[in-house]
């Protein structure tokens, strides 16, 4: 894919000029309970609401120049996501929005449509009133806004789900944790208990729909880069699915590197980064140190959070694995 070989010369050059990727600074972790408080009701306000994060990232990237360090490394430079291929009456898969990734990774859901496309002959369906999966909200102890956005993408999907698509595609394994839990965090409620069960039965992550993947007559992307695959916690742990990935993306030609303690969390998890920065610097470095040490050509991983926080820290081209297979 062009746009993805674009991306990847510009960092490596912008690393050759500037010596290193800009690093997210260290900040005190003794925070007063009114900024944590204050903190918090930001992010509810602002991360599940794709407009409202599309502004902020917009006003980021004008104050960029004067900015810290600390400040420019977390304002994400998403690439184009490029032409999103149209439904033409084939299998038919819904597929999540979301609402960082939405913004800040376009690329990733839009890379997923081309491979399912071409390689699969699948249909990928966003549905514009569906937003964010709950799992901001929800996890800052805002439940209520987090049931209220999972009961939007209920009914955002269920004309869908009714006409009979085979899955929901959630390419942010967070994402994909939180909705494969709608039905427990829903049980309770009369009005929705089955629709949620129903709905969190249907989703899949990619790797679930393309482990058996063959790279056909479409040809072997890899051509022998070497890749150093993140596997984020929500992943291996929240979907049980650790060690799909690389398989895939061996069978299509690139060298796995070896990753040493990858049971360890990156230091993103969610809004972690956030609430407690000096403790996620640490994973963040320890993480960037084992990815790179097999000296990738490429860090990829599954997760918008994972994507965005190791990519603040590296000058190594961080980016959803799915787009490697979007490649030719």
């Amino acid at each position: 894919m062009p746009f993805l070989r674009d991306y990847l010369s510009f960092r490596g050059a912008l690393c050759s000029i500037g010596g290193h990727w800009p690093r997210i600074g260290r900040e005190s972790s003794r925070s007063a309970p009114r900024r944590e408080k204050l903190l918090r009701w930001a992010l509810v306000k602002l991360v599940p609401h794709p407009s409202r994060f599309s502004t902020l990232v917009r006003l980021g990237k004008l104050a960029k120049p004067l900015l810290p360090t600390a400040l420019k490394a977390k304002i994400p430079t998403p690439r184009p996501a490029g032409t999103w291929p149209a439904p033409i009456g084939r299998r038919r898969m819904l597929v999540l929005a979301g609402c960082i990734q939405s913004v800040a990774t376009p690329a990733t859901n839009a890379a997923a449509a081309r491979v399912l496309s071409r390689r699969l002959g699948i249909d990928l369906i966003e549905v514009p009133e569906a937003g964010c999966c709950g799992a901001a909200a929800y996890h800052l102890n805002a439940q209520a806004d987090g049931l209220a956005a999972m009961r939007r993408n209920i009914d955002a999907w269920w004309p869908e789900i009714e006409s009979g698509v085979e899955a929901i595609l959630i390419n942010a394994s967070g994402c994909g944790t939180m909705v494969k839990g709608y039905g427990e965090m829903l049980h309770g409620d009369f009005g929705y208990a089955d629709k949620a069960a129903r709905v969190a039965a249907l989703v899949r992550d990619p790797v679930e729909i393309l482990a058996e993947l063959d790279p056909g007559p479409l040809g072997w992307t890899g051509q022998g880069r070497k890749v150093a695959f993140h596997t984020p916690c929500t992943l291996q742990h929240g979907q049980q699915l650790n060690n799909r990935v690389e398989p895939i993306l061996a069978r299509f030609g690139f060298v796995i590197t070896p990753v040493s303690d990858a049971h360890l969390c990156c230091g993103s998890a969610g809004t972690y980064s956030l609430t407690q920065p000096a403790l996620s610097r640490q994973l963040q470095d320890r993480k960037i140190a084992v990815l790179e040490s097999g000296r990738p050509d490429i860090i990829a991983t599954a997760n918008v959070g994972c994507q965005l926080h190791l990519e603040a820290a590296t000058c190594t081209p961080v980016v959803h694995w799915l787009e490697l297979l979007d490649e030719d």
